[in-house]
């Protein structure tokens, strides 16, 4: 019996590795803070999820009388920015209204994956180093907190 015929690869590089750009400990923990500031100046409570653009947690508060829910909301909401390269997720809704709807609904059914609104992206420059996700306010309340962490990032 003959193998069948395999497509041959083509390698563009020879690299093994590669640099990825991440966030620094004290700039999420930074940035956390700023979310957490703006959530008091407008009384609300939340919980404060920053990712890596791994889409792994480097720092997290999470406010007295928060939602126990917003916990993991907010880790989902970083996570989904992170590991869709940095959209936000009305970018992200937005761009699916093209697609079938399995992509969506298969998207959504990846375990921790959100399209809930409450997450920014976080960039040195053009490069994602991370997201944060901010949970327990309406989504405009959140994504107000999520602005605020994004101009601590940068001051």
């Amino acid at each position: 019996m003959q193998r069948p015929a395999w497509p041959r690869c083509v390698f563009v590089s020879s690299a093994i590795s590669i640099n990825r750009p991440v966030i620094h400990h004290a700039a999420a923990q930074r940035v956390a803070g700023a979310a957490v500031a703006k959530a008091e100046a407008l009384g609300i409570n939340v919980c404060v999820a920053v990712v890596d653009s791994s889409a792994r947690l480097v720092a997290y508060l999470r406010m007295p009388n928060t939602f126990l829910i917003s916990d993991e909301v907010s880790v989902a909401k970083a996570k989904s920015v992170a590991s869709a390269a940095g959209l936000p997720a009305d970018v992200l809704d937005a761009a699916l209204t093209g697609e079938g709807p399995w992509v969506r609904e298969g998207l959504l059914n990846i375990p921790g994956f959100t399209l809930i609104r409450g997450a920014l992206p976080l960039r040195d420059g053009a490069a994602l180093i991370g997201a944060v996700g901010v949970s327990g306010g309406s989504e405009a309340q959140d994504l107000l907190c999520a602005e605020a962490a994004i101009a601590a990032l940068h001051s």
